[in-house]
């Protein structure tokens, strides 16, 4: 009897499939007031969903906003607020167990879809992207008195992040946003000249007459028998017979 119903129902389902869908459409409308009325904080709940999915947007946009003009971040009230005329990296202090300081920075903060409790200052800002038009930011990881990148344990940058600076100094340095220091060197005519007494003129060549050798020595020198011979060997095709 059961399984004579059961198929019954079935054949309804597949002959009448519109009529199912409305009956579990109203069914989960039943259920979803009967929640509502037992447990009224679902609806705060779901407004915290809401505002909550809202604030995603705003960031998305935000990031959106950034990521083509990457600078114009550093010129926005938002950066002045946060970090004043100072580094990104000024107030930062990485956690860490003990009293001693790593002596290296993290390999990265952010791993597929998880973030680290403390990320560098480069990492726990999304507005802030490492691109080489943007002079503002990487001249805070240049010395402004030698012009040397600043060590990623100084400004607690992960080594991704440094990887990143690294090549985007270097591409702004080619492209002439960055200024570059050269070392300086004292130039002394002395030093190009022959005055002083450690370079003599250089004598003037003598002539020669002819049959005489340009080295007193060289006449001298006689070959040996069996290396003349050898040399004769490989080139008889191309000496003169002896008349």
């Amino acid at each position: 009897m059961a399984a004579s119903l059961q198929r019954i129902g079935i054949a309804i389902c597949r002959t009448f499939p519109v009529i199912l869908q409305r009956n579990i459409q109203t069914q989960r409308i039943r259920d979803w007031t009967i929640t509502s009325s037992a447990a009224p904080g679902l609806r705060l709940k779901f407004r915290a969903l809401s505002s909550s999915s809202a604030e995603n947007t705003e960031s998305a946009e935000t990031l959106s906003r950034y990521s083509d003009r990457p600078w114009e971040y550093l010129e926005s009230e938002e950066y002045i607020e946060r970090y004043a005329s100072k580094p990104v990296w000024s107030n930062y202090r990485r956690n860490h167990k003990g009293g001693v300081p790593p002596q290296k920075t993290r390999k990265t903060c952010i791993r597929g879809d998880k973030i680290c409790g403390n990320p560098c200052p480069i990492c726990r800002d999304p507005n802030i992207i490492v691109h080489y038009k943007n002079v503002n930011l990487l001249q805070q990881f240049i010395s402004p008195q030698t012009g040397i990148v600043h060590d990623p344990t100084r400004t607690g940058v992960c080594m991704k992040q440094q990887k990143l600076l690294n090549k985007a100094i270097e591409t702004a340095r080619d492209c002439g946003l960055l200024a570059v220091q050269l070392p300086h060197v004292d130039y002394s005519k002395e030093d190009y000249t022959n005055t002083h007494g450690a370079v003599a003129p250089t004598p003037a060549p003598f002539s020669l007459s002819s049959g005489e050798l340009w080295y007193s020595w060289y006449g001298s020198i006689k070959p040996g028998e069996r290396e003349l011979a050898r040399v004769k060997r490989i080139y008889k095709d191309y000496l003169k017979p002896d008349v």
